[in-house]
């Protein structure tokens, strides 16, 4: 069966198709694949899979790849963004494997039925938590080609008070997984993106709150049980880029125009000590003035982290090269 792309809703000039993934205690759940394509044959494709509090909407990452020579995907995961429907917990996992559905099936479509012979799979935040996870034990692991981590969320950066009590929240999100702490999360860091505030960016607020979703206990617990395995150190085979900011800091009480420079969402010491370990082959690369996603920070943070990214990938992924994949299991 011939499968069915439509204009995509949220985007002009993207399409989108749904990946229906059976049902849960909140209702149906489905999977979003949106792509940009090159009008040029191409046979090179990233795959990208959003953060927490997320989805993708940041268009002018997927033109750049585009212009260069590059056919763009982007999954919104269950739960989260184009996929979040009415009844459903948002956001909510009890295990980060339980997206390993959507990517597996999102890798199946670009490689099958799109016909791309290099696939680089790029992840942002709790995405960049994600894609090594998938790409360490996933069940197409070995049709990956590359790495790209925006920020990735490898150990949560919270106020020491509320340090203390992730152990809690994940012993009770063991028994009660959709219990949550409802006081939700800084403002500032929206704030800093938002158009309507003190950024440059637009987008659906319904999706990607200020204040964020109730944090579900069961979402702690599958957090923490991840960046423990990635902690430990990956062995991953393939080529990894990891960019983050030059430095963060914690939100205080009041807004400070240096949350504009700086990632106030995790800690980059903590990317810094844990990316080496993820594999044979890490690329690390420093973002000055950079903020939590790297790819909405301001000029000119903003275009160093899209150049460091295309160069790497032109650089491991040439387009002159033969590049079809000895990876097809």
């Amino acid at each position: 069966m011939t499968r069915e792309w439509g204009p995509d809703t949220v985007l002009p000039g993207f399409e989108a198709t749904t990946l229906p993934l059976g049902s849960a205690d909140d209702g149906p759940l489905v999977a979003t694949l949106v792509r940009l394509r090159s009008e040029q044959p191409v046979r090179r494709a990233v795959l990208y899979v959003h953060g927490y509090l997320d989805y993708f909407f940041q268009s002018h990452v997927a033109e750049a790849l585009v212009e260069f020579g590059w056919n763009f995907y982007a999954l919104d995961l269950r739960r989260y963004g184009r996929s979040l429907r009415p009844g459903h917990r948002p956001n909510y996992c009890t295990s980060i494997a339980d997206y390993d559905a959507e990517i597996s099936a999102a890798i199946g479509i670009v490689r099958d039925e799109e016909t791309h012979d290099t696939l680089v799979l790029m992840g942002h935040s709790t995405g960049g938590l994600t894609v090594p996870l998938y790409a360490h034990r996933g069940a197409a692991r070995n049709r990956i080609d590359g790495i790209v981590l925006n920020s990735p969320f490898f150990r949560f950066f919270v106020p020491n008070a509320r340090k203390m009590m992730l152990p809690v929240a994940g012993t009770v999100g063991a028994v009660f997984p959709w219990g949550a702490d409802p006081t939700g999360i800084s403002p500032y860091y929206g704030e800093s993106l938002l158009q309507a505030h003190h950024g440059e960016w637009t987008y659906d607020t319904r999706w990607k709150p200020l204040r964020g979703f109730p944090v579900f206990f069961g979402w702690v617990r599958a957090v923490r049980a991840a960046q423990k395995i990635v902690a430990r150190g990956l062995s991953l085979s393939c080529p990894v880029l990891l960019l983050h900011a030059s430095a963060s800091m914690m939100p205080g009480k009041h807004w400070s125009d240096e949350y504009l420079a700086h990632d106030i969402v995790l800690d980059v010491d903590d990317m810094r000590r844990i990316g080496p370990g993820l594999g044979r082959d890490v690329t690390m690369r420093e973002i000055s003035g950079g903020v939590h996603d790297l790819f909405l920070s301001r000029e000119p943070a903003r275009s160093k982290a899209v150049g460091a990214t295309l160069a790497w990938l032109d650089a491991r992924f040439p387009a002159h090269r033969d590049m079809t994949s000895t990876r097809t299991s």
